[in-house]
């Protein structure tokens, strides 16, 4: 069944055909008009009603056929979930995400209920992102040693800090970061400008190691935003295509630039505090924090291989898992496993005739389908490689 899918235009997505979200839905339907002024930041593929797919064929909304057809969605995910319980997306990076996290189910659902206004959402959202492109991020605290490393050669930083007494290195990562995301306009002005003058007289291995080119990015996209100081105490990742990072409940994050793969719980829960116009909830962010520190190259989540041609990446949690796909030209032809569980496919490059039990079409790269629990998929008669990502529930 194939879906057609919403398109969310948030301002900090890539804008017009430089967009890969825009590139696969106006792949999709070449009747979608690209607007090269328009910022094409999100494909949803998925129930949440910020967003329904629906189904091609039917303008049935996907979350309307599976009230109809529970079966489809498999028995553990309906006995589990009683529902799809994943969002699959494809995001498209210009400029910085906030700096935020998502809460534990439980902390979700105290949130909502204190604050249903600004938390409307009772669910958690563990997420998942594998790059399309070179993708960069923040994620999770770097190792408390370059954090240190960071406020003892930081003069800019201790100016901030000149309250703390603690010595106990867990207690004063928490009271800086507290303390740079509380900081005063005023304060925080004085530290970036002396920071921006910094970087002009520095040497390149001076720069190197203040990420001035980092500062100087963000704080062109948010200027004297507190959150640009960040850049301190969290992990810059740049990953290669097919890299991935997880991203579990309480974990500070946030996308900077590129194309990639998401999928997470069934959610649009977010605490955030810096780098954005939208709400900020400082005092609930750093008090949920994980704040172990950890290496850059241990946030990388690796797959598992399934076959010659499949690996899934299988986080901790039962909402969902993703498989990707990679079939040569040279096979003849590539048959999708069956799942217990319901699932989203999405394919990436490569046109090809598909067969199921419904029939024979068409697909390309934009293609959005929808397979019930314990069923296939024949890919047939391709004559370039494919690339498919298939979202389903890790039950």
């Amino acid at each position: 069944m194939e879906l057609q899918c919403k398109v969310q235009n948030y301002e900090w997505g890539k804008k017009g055909l430089l967009s890969k979200v825009a590139q696969l839905r106006k792949s999709a339907d070449t009747s979608f008009e690209v607007e090269d002024h328009l910022p094409y930041a999100e494909l949803w593929m998925g129930t949440h009603v910020n967003a329904p797919s629906i189904i091609k064929a039917t303008k049935e909304n996907l979350s309307d056929l599976l009230c109809r057809h529970p079966e489809y969605l498999g028995n553990e995910v309906l006995r589990q979930f009683n529902q799809l319980p994943f969002l699959f997306k494809v995001l498209s990076v210009s400029k910085a995400l906030s700096i935020q996290a998502h809460p534990s189910k439980k902390h979700a659902e105290q949130l909502h209920a204190q604050f249903p206004e600004i938390y409307k959402d009772p669910n958690h959202k563990p997420e998942m992102a594998i790059a399309l492109t070179e993708f960069e991020a923040l994620c999770g605290f770097r190792p408390w040693s370059e954090i240190k490393t960071f406020i003892s050669n930081i003069s800019e930083l201790q100016d901030i800090f000149k309250n703390i007494q603690n010595t106990d290195d867990g207690q004063l990562i928490q009271e800086a970061f507290w303390e740079v995301l509380n900081c005063s306009k005023a304060k925080i002005l004085d530290v970036i400008n002396s920071l921006l003058t910094r970087f002009k007289e520095s040497s390149k291995s001076e720069r190197d190691f203040l990420c001035a080119d980092l500062v100087e990015k963000l704080h062109s996209q948010y200027p004297f935003d507190n959150g640009i100081l960040m850049v301190y105490f969290l992990n810059y990742i740049k990953l290669r295509p097919s890299e991935a990072i997880f991203l579990g409940a309480n974990e500070p994050h946030a996308y900077l630039f590129g194309d990639c793969i998401e999928c997470m719980a069934c959610s649009d829960n977010v605490v955030r505090a810096g780098l954005t116009p939208k709400f900020i909830d400082v005092n609930t962010l750093c008090g949920m924090l994980n704040y172990e520190g950890a290496p850059s190259q241990e946030k990388l989540y690796s797959p598992l291989k399934e076959d010659d041609f499949s690996v899934i990446y299988k986080p901790p949690v039962p909402d969902f898992s993703i498989v990707q796909i990679e079939v040569p030209a040279s096979e003849e032809s590539f048959t999708v496993r069956e799942r217990s569980s319901a699932s989203i496919l999405l394919i990436i490059s490569g046109k090809s005739l598909i067969k199921t039990i419904y029939g024979e079409q068409t697909v390309s790269p934009g293609s959005v389908l929808f397979l019930p629990a314990d069923q296939t998929i024949i890919f047939d008669n391709f004559k370039d490689p494919l690339l498919i990502y298939q979202a389903l529930a890790n039950v």
